[in-house]
């Protein structure tokens, strides 16, 4: 079908022009210009007669409106050099439809660059999305649709225009603030917030901007400007942001100076209280140690006082300040994996996890933050000795209740708050009682629950016994402080004093005091909750890494609590401070404190509840997984990704009590299973944990083996496949066809059919694997199993495109590509263009192939998919070398060879795909000569921003 791409150029956001070959093309015509326009906005959809009208006349257009609509319609026609519905501007059932080439309307290449922005901020690959934003914003050449003589356009259309540019502006200053350009953007925010003097985000840009040039009295300042503005203009106060952001200026947070170009540190969300001396005496230790652990009973603020640290000493460390926090963690054997997943790592080969740390961080100055370590000392301690030997710019900064006993840890114990004494001085010989960091603490948190609480002449003893009753430790404090809001100082005292005398009695021997002073705390916060609220929170002990109301609904209702109760109770337990609450992207997480969560674990255990609520838990994500294998490759897949990838915490703890629970390890295997039928673990860059988990499961399935074994069975040589381990997935395959030899004909499992074909094809190369393939399929959708049957369509594509001849790699192409536009997945969509792509460079036109390509890339980064990108690359760069465009195809073959790198792909064991690349190559180096060749290969290389090689011009 032709689109209106053959020489015309569009230019919506500004003053309409229309362009052909780069000369402008007068439109005179009022009416021609509005109708264009409103195809425009649309392109490449189906625009209501109606809405056209509207746009035309308004809400009561004239006599004969339609036919005149049909006679602009020809008009245009006749200007874009067509005729009748063979050309670019259709007629539908309901209206008309233009389409265009999206890099031939200016509106469509801001929308895709914003869009590869977004990702590249989401991967934190801030240079990268501000220039694609600034490139982006380049687009906007002054005020849209001031010209074209349509009320209801200029009315409705132009502000939601002009909202889409004001965002692109504020991700733009974002990236660059994130890039410590504070000083350059200054002037800009500035104008901004003139210009824009209701929009908060602005304001709060301007003010860390200001903090950040070390004008902190100016970045106040402008807090009190937006604030008498808000007021005047709306009669409301400043936003949760920019009050966020006034107390931490007002706190001087290191974070909001945090220097490096990468790092993971999560921003304070409260005050940060004393604690000046350990944190100088640990940071003197980081200098000359290599090791520092942070040591305390729980509750303490180990982990609180490492994040602060990590801020103050992350200047120092060039490659960044990255925190892996193991609390949620239970498998011993993924401490390695989990470590590479905070960095940020996304190598999906077979090797040693631990090989892959150290071949990341060898050349890096680098601090690793490794918080609660307590549960897995022996594996950390193993993991930070290998580390610290091999990597020697590396640092270490660890929380955990005992030491590692690595050599030459240095051990920091973190004391509790300094409290008053027990009599308290009086108030006209001593300093108030806020010199000591226990009150302190207390009157900060209780000033959000309890805002009109005040420390007075008339309470001040009984605040200093309560603080020195509570032994200064910060978690046993805050609890304390939320009662404030409903109990005097002196009721709290009096309530603690009962509880802590119950415990002198009983344990006092036994219990370190401090041990004492949290667990009487929390034990009191126990007892002040309700039934529910006390067998909910002992219930929620299950989860790992947050969870949200359907899995706390699933998981805990029943038995004593409602359904529909949850959901009040989960907002109890938030207001008592039990849960932690947040909000991102439309949906509410909770979280339990570490502390919380183990006292409530144990309260399960009491209960006799443990082993039947981790079964609901494993069941809830069980459930979970199945859904989201039901749907792959439909219209929810990449947001069932992207909700998989978040609860992986949840996955790792459900698949734990499968393979330690006697008798859950099919449970366990299905779960794994269905994970890998959705891609998850390639989507995540965590393929080599698939593995771990396929074969811990299958060592403990019982005999003999069943369909789902033998399934699991060929998933692990698929990932062995991927993997490009031949050996692994050789042996893998081996297994397979020993155990279905035990089965009649045509009664094994069909995913074993589809690994023998991508065992033939990837392997060896060889056409044997189109009949395989086609077989796999074809069983795959007799069993209804339209997300498997789909990745066999894909191997299938892939082996016509690659070893069949023309005929039957277009027909394969076009069903697949037929399959996924019918099924509506966006990945599924972006794997067709690109095998499509691999077809037309294959078979027919390479300048195609490279537009698929392209397409297909863009598509991929659009959904942060880290498995993708490495083919779509490689395959970019053979179709550029089929062009001719040499130098161009020698930068992506290095870009791509980068990404391989990085993610550990090796195309020696994936022979189609060695052979192609060997060839364009070979094309390339030919034509340019050695030394041009490895200059753009090393461009390419070098390159960070990836997404604007892929979208070069062609």
């Amino acid at each position: 079908m032709e689109t209106a791409g053959s020489g015309f150029e569009f230019r919506v956001l500004g003053p309409f022009e229309v362009l052909r070959d780069g000369v402008p093309v007068p439109i005179r015509a009022a009416k021609l210009r509005t109708l264009l326009v409103s195809l425009l906005l649309d392109a490449n959809r189906t625009v209501p007669v109606e809405t056209l009208m509207d746009h035309l006349w308004g809400e009561v257009p004239p006599r004969g409106a339609r036919n005149t609509l049909q006679n602009y319609v020809l008009r245009c026609r006749h200007l874009l050099g067509c005729a009748g519905d063979d050309g670019p501007l259709l007629t539908c059932p309901r209206g008309y439809l233009l389409r265009v080439d999206g890099d031939r309307l200016d509106l469509h290449r801001f929308d895709t660059l914003t869009g590869r922005a977004r990702t590249a901020a989401a991967a934190g690959s801030m240079k990268a999305a501000s220039a694609l934003l600034a490139e982006a914003l380049r687009s906007w050449r002054g005020e849209p649709l001031q010209d074209i003589p349509s009320e209801t356009l200029r009315r409705e259309v132009a502000p939601v225009l002009a909202e889409r540019r004001l965002d692109a502006l504020q991700s733009r200053i974002e990236a660059d603030l994130a890039l410590d350009r504070h000083e350059e953007v200054l002037p800009e925010l500035r104008r901004l917030t003139a210009a824009h003097p209701l929009r908060e985000r602005f304001w709060a840009q301007r003010m860390l901007a200001l903090y950040r040039s070390g004008r902190q009295a100016e970045a106040l300042r402008c807090h009190h400007s937006v604030r008498e503005i808000l007021a005047e203009e709306l009669g409301v106060d400043p936003g949760a942001e920019l009050r966020e952001l006034h107390q931490r200026i007002l706190n001087n947070d290191p974070a909001l100076t945090a220097k490096g170009p990468s790092g993971n540190l999560p921003s304070e969300m409260t005050t940060f209280v004393g604690r000046e001396r350990q944190l100088a005496d640990a940071g003197r230790r980081l200098e000359t140690s290599r090791l520092v652990t942070l040591t305390g009973v729980g509750g303490v603020g180990k982990t609180r006082l490492a994040l602060r640290l990590a801020a103050q000493v992350s200047p120092a460390f060039p490659d960044g300040v990255w925190i892996a926090d193991l609390a949620p963690l239970t498998e011993p054997g993924l401490l390695d994996r989990t470590v590479a997943q905070a960095l940020g790592i996304r190598d999906q080969s077979a090797r040693p996890c631990v090989d892959i740390l150290i071949e990341r961080l060898r050349d890096s100055r680098t601090l690793l933050v490794l918080d609660n370590c307590e549960h897995m000392v022996r594996a950390a301690a193993t993991l930070v000795t290998v580390l610290l030997r091999a990597v020697p710019g590396l640092r270490v900064l660890a929380t955990s209740r005992q030491r590692l006993g690595v050599q030459g840890e240095h051990v920091l114990a973190v004391p509790p708050l300094a409290v008053p004494p027990v009599t308290p001085p009086s108030e006209e010989t001593e300093p108030p009682l806020t010199r000591y960091e226990a009150v302190t603490l207390l009157a900060d948190r209780a000033a959000a629950s309890a805002p009109d609480f005040r420390i007075t002449r008339h309470n001040r003893g009984v605040v200093a016994q309560l603080c020195g009753r509570l032994d200064g430790v910060p978690l046993a404090i805050e609890l304390a402080a939320v009662r404030l809001g409903t109990l005097s100082a002196e009721e709290i005292l009096d309530r603690l004093d009962d509880r802590f005398r119950l415990l002198a009695d009983n344990d006092a021997q036994n219990t370190p005091r401090h041990h004492r002073t949290l667990g009487g705390v929390v034990g009191w916060s126990h007892d002040l909750c309700t039934e529910h609220e006390r067998l909910l929170w002992a219930r929620l002990s299950v989860f790992s890494g947050g969870f949200d109301l359907e899995a706390a609904e699933s998981v805990c209702s029943g038995a004593g609590i409602d359904r529909h109760d949850v959901i009040d109770v989960l907002a109890s337990l938030a207001h008592k401070s039990i849960l932690v609450v947040s909000t991102r992207g439309g949906r509410t997480r909770y979280s339990l404190l570490e502390t919380i969560r183990q006292y409530g674990r144990q309260r399960l255990v009491d209960l006799g509840q443990e082993t039947a609520v981790r079964r609901r838990h494993r069941d809830h994500y069980r459930s979970t997984v199945a859904r989201a294998a039901a749907d792959w490759c439909g219209p929810r897949e990449v947001e069932w990704l992207s909700r998989l990838r978040q609860e992986l915490p949840n996955l790792r703890t459900a698949l734990d009590f499968c393979v330690t629970e006697p008798g859950e390890a099919r449970s366990g295997l299905e779960i794994t299973a269905n994970l890998t039928r959705t891609r998850f673990w390639f989507f995540s860059s965590t393929i080599g944990e698939g593995r771990h988990w396929l074969e811990r499961g299958l060592a403990l399935s019982p005999r003999p083996p069943d369909p789902l074994q033998i399934g699991a069975v060929a998933l692990a040589a698929w990932i062995a496949l991927c993997q490009g381990d031949r050996r692994g997935a050789e042996e893998f395959l081996t297994r397979c066809r020993r155990l279905t030899s035990r089965f009649p004909d045509g009664d094994a499992p069909a995913t074993v059919t589809y690994v023998e074909g991508a065992h033939v094809l990837l392997i060896h190369g060889d056409p044997r694997s189109i009949p395989l393939l086609a077989r796999a399929r074809d069983r795959f959708l007799a069993d209804g199993a339209t997300g498997d049957a789909h990745m066999a369509t894909m191997l299938w594509a892939m082996a016509c495109a690659f070893l069949g001849d023309r005929d039957t790699a277009v027909a394969a192409g076009d069903a697949y590509l037929a399959d996924a536009e019918a099924l509506g997945g966006a990945w599924a969509y972006s794997w067709a263009l690109w095998g499509l792509g691999l077809a037309e460079l294959r078979h027919g036109d390479p300048v195609r192939a490279a537009a698929l390509f392209r397409d297909s890339l863009r598509r991929q980064y659009d959904i942060d998919d880290r498995w993708g990108p490495v083919w779509g690359l490689e395959a970019l760069a053979w179709a550029i070398a089929a062009t001719g465009r040499h130098d161009h195809a020698a930068e992506l073959l290095g870009a791509a060879h980068r990404l391989r790198r990085t993610t550990g792909v090796a195309l020696i064991g994936l022979r189609p795909f060695h052979d192609a690349h060997a060839e364009a190559g070979h094309l390339v180096r030919h034509a340019l000569g050695t030394r041009a060749y490895t200059a753009a290969f090393e461009r390419g290389a070098r390159r960070e921003n990836v997404i604007g090689l892929v979208c070069a011009p062609p």
